[in-house]
């Protein structure tokens, strides 16, 4: 049974006390241009905040523009992003992604979802969180993988299909909240709630949880 708005956004106040630095933090990748948002959010699937920041200057440095980036050999590419793992594919699809902005859309990062959505490497998750920190637009909310557990633990949705784990998200909070729900969440995901073994006596947010009240952790 999933959880009425009134406890949903109860917890999400707790959450937004707990980590006050959640939804401004200059320390997670998606801060910057729509271009840097973009290439940092593609870059960071299935890897760490820690190390795609790493690569940041470095990458933007020798290539700071989509025209720069789409000119790039995929070989220069790779060396600078070698400490992300899958690097050859997130190479190409990095110049790839810059390409189609030159090709299609004058250089600029789009400003809608179906535009974004053709993008090289731009999935639904990184398409909502480029409209909302490169362009402050609300559509939707990022689902990754810390969201899909906190959703499911918590008591937010009974699926584990991301989409329909976006849309129980966005009927439970208001519009305004979907853009900085996924960095709150993503703090508590990774300061609390770990996947393996949550610290549930920790949690600020356990007398809410379906996950808590049912393992008695």
């Amino acid at each position: 049974m999933i959880m009425n708005r009134q406890d949903a956004r109860r917890i999400y106040s707790l959450l937004v006390k707990a980590y006050p630095d959640a939804r401004e933090s200059p320390t997670t990748v998606c801060r910057g241009t729509p271009f840097e948002v973009m290439i940092l959010t593609i870059l960071s699937a299935q890897t760490t905040d820690k190390a795609v920041l790493m690569v940041k200057k470095p990458l933007f440095t020798a290539y700071p523009t989509p025209a720069a980036l789409a000119r790039a050999k995929i070989g220069d590419v790779e060396p600078i992003i070698h400490r992300l793992g899958f690097y050859h594919a997130k190479a190409k699809h990095i110049v790839a992604a810059a390409q189609a902005l030159i090709d299609r859309f004058g250089g600029e990062v789009p400003q809608t979802m179906e535009d974004l959505l053709t993008i090289p490497g731009v999935g639904r998750k990184t398409a909502n969180i480029v409209l909302y920190h490169g362009f402050g637009q609300n559509h939707g909310i990022a689902v990754d993988t810390h969201v899909r557990r906190l959703a499911q633990r918590i008591g937010f949705s009974d699926t584990d299909e991301v989409a329909k784990i976006e849309q129980d998200l966005m009927a439970l909070f208001p519009k305004k909240e979907w853009g900085d729900l996924t960095d709150v969440f993503i703090a508590h995901g990774r300061a609390t709630c770990d996947a393996k073994k949550p610290a549930c006596e920790q949690c600020v947010i356990r007398q809410y949880c379906r996950y808590y009240q049912t393992t008695g952790r």
